[in-house]
């Protein structure tokens, strides 16, 4: 590891417990702060994170949240009906920016959430957690409230997989973390570096483009990267993340797109080929697999700012 990370992990990771809340509402005086909450047919998990974070950060005693939105992205359970009644306000993916047909994908869900929220810090929280602590929204706000010179922090947790403590976030480790290392040392020190959990100021957010798909991750923490510098950024330990795991052919997808948004940055210039063939027990009994192809996401939304809806909105 870089002596620069080294020193950066002493400096720049921290614990929940390092800023009590008393000392993260006194030092937010007039910043407001922004959740989003990117949901797909997320009805099982969603109400509840809704609802803690409303009881527990948007009470009078604790107004540490000023606004809270759940873009769903085309749901065909419940999931909107149950994050409104809540307490979120639910907006349409594709009510946001209609000149622009949508495209599927994480990433172009938290782009477009730019233009239908205003808080001047950004916090993104994952709808599909279980047991959802508001320490996951408070943990990674504090240092931004707490330090000017903090621009984006990442949430770190440990993350189970079953009864396997610590087996969670395989795409991570066999993707993201060998990717970063070889190619962006200085974000080694990530402990979870694709986590859907992180927050930052929008002057910063506003800057970067947005892969549309699974690579948002880490194409945000890399232009991240080198838009502000390391010491920047950070990362702050809220304990255990409990969510829905992927099976093998989801994940397989998710790393193609990863790779594809590193190879982007690495080269800003020639793709790889942008598909990802898998392969299937044949159905009915029938001897043999079945190949599937799938597209890998290709598209990247430009930084926000550049966008003209978003620019007369901050001009008004």
């Amino acid at each position: 590891m870089l002596d620069e990370v080294e020193r950066w992990l002493g400096r720049r990771s921290w614990s929940v417990a390092d800023r009590p809340m008393e000392q993260i509402l006194a030092a937010k005086r007039s910043t407001t702060v922004s959740v989003v909450l990117p949901a797909l047919n997320e009805e099982a998990t969603v109400g509840d994170i809704v609802s803690v974070i409303r009881r527990e950060l948007m009470s009078e005693a604790v107004p540490l949240v000023d606004e809270l939105v759940v873009v769903d992205s085309g749901s065909t359970d419940r999931t909107a009906q149950v994050a409104a009644a809540a307490g979120a306000r639910v907006v349409a993916r594709d009510a946001i920016l209609p000149r622009i047909p949508a495209l599927p994908g994480k990433g172009e869900v938290l782009w477009r959430s730019l233009l239908a929220t205003g808080g001047d810090v950004v916090c993104f929280v994952d709808a599909d957690l279980r047991d959802f602590s508001a320490d996951f929204v408070s943990g990674i706000v504090g240092p931004l409230l707490t330090d000017p010179d903090v621009e984006f922090v990442k949430a770190m947790y440990d993350r189970p997989l079953g009864d396997a403590p610590g087996q969670g976030g395989r795409v991570t480790e066999l993707v993201a973390r060998p990717l970063l290392n070889l190619h962006w040392p200085q974000l080694a020190g990530f402990v979870q570096p694709l986590g859907g959990e992180y927050a930052a100021r929008r002057t910063l957010l506003e800057r970067l483009p947005f892969p549309v798909g699974y690579g948002v991750e880490l194409g945000l923490l890399v232009d991240a990267l080198h838009t502000v510098g390391l010491d920047a950024l950070a990362q702050v330990d809220v304990g255990v993340r409990k969510h829905r795991h992927q099976g093998g052919q989801a994940l397989g997808r998710m790393a193609a797109a990863i790779y594809r948004t590193a190879q982007v940055r690495l080269s800003r210039g020639h793709l790889v080929r942008p598909v990802l063939t898998q392969f299937e027990r044949a159905e009915d009994g029938a001897p043999g697999f079945v190949p599937r192809t799938y597209p890998v996401d290709t598209e990247e939304r430009p930084p926000m700012a550049e966008i003209a809806e978003y620019a007369r909105r901050r001009v008004a």
